[in-house]
């Protein structure tokens, strides 16, 4: 019985392996997802935290912080948002349904997707922050915020997923851009909140973003005086309850 079960798990756990590779390896072939995903962040990194900020390692050091949070936003919103609506409107979730794969191994394949992803951008402007702009870190510290960076793309596989289940393919890419960009903007990624109207400074809690984007900067000695549970289980609720909600439309619509 014994020998039996041995099999049957190894092809279980080798059945979630290869899903997640064929998904990691669909999206980075497809540019329209993988080369904005990937290129944007350390693009804008490059003009703000090194030409305009030449010399600033505070500003280069909160711009690695936050602007790694925004990568792993987009990975998580366009990976999930975008896909799971095209995939849900073509019938293809239908069809994964009928093969004989284990449960769950679609969304477990999407999420190991967006965190490789994260993985891929955390490094890219972690060099960058270390060749150009001088950052300095400890290695716990750089290893920290390669890990936040990837656990971080979990709530926006939620909040995507989500999305995913509302909107059909030709909406998604829209409707994420409208929830992706304001959030990063008024979650004070792309600039410290102080530069924000107060109105807009205090309700940046509001967001999701905001929240990782402490996390991040903890990691680097330059967040906020909310304690650091506060950031995780506002988190941790988001990515909870948005997939249940998701998953709950997913079994009523397909």
């Amino acid at each position: 019985m014994h020998a039996v079960a041995e099999p049957i798990r190894h092809r279980t756990l080798r059945s979630y392996l290869l899903e997640a590779k064929y998904e990691f390896l669909h999206l980075l072939r497809t540019p329209i997802f993988a080369l904005p995903t990937i290129l944007f962040p350390a693009l804008f990194y490059l003009l703000f935290g090194v030409v305009l900020n030449s010399g600033n390692e505070d500003a280069a050091r909160y711009l690695l912080a936050t602007y790694g949070a925004f990568g792993v936003m987009g990975a998580g919103l366009f990976g999930f948002g975008v896909t799971v609506a095209i995939e849900r409107e073509r019938g293809f979730l239908t069809f994964k349904r009928a093969l004989p794969m284990p449960p769950g191994a679609y969304l477990l394949a999407k999420m190991a997707m967006a965190m490789l992803f994260s993985a891929i951008v955390s490094l890219l402007l972690g060099a960058l922050a270390f060749l150009l702009a001088g950052v300095s870190l400890q290695p716990g510290q750089w290893a920290l915020l390669l890990v936040v960076d990837m656990l971080g793309a979990l709530p926006f596989c939620a909040l995507g997923l989500f999305i995913g289940t509302l909107v059909g393919g030709n909406a998604a890419p829209a409707v994420v851009n409208l929830i992706f960009l304001p959030m990063a903007f008024l979650s004070g990624l792309w600039l410290p909140l102080t530069m924000l109207p107060d109105v807009l400074a205090s309700a940046a809690p509001a967001w999701p973003a905001y929240h990782l984007g402490q996390i991040a900067l903890t990691v680097v000695g330059m967040d906020d005086d909310t304690a650091l549970v506060v950031h995780v289980g506002v988190l941790a609720v988001v990515t909870v309850a948005l997939f249940v909600l998701a998953r709950a439309r997913l079994a009523r619509t397909g």
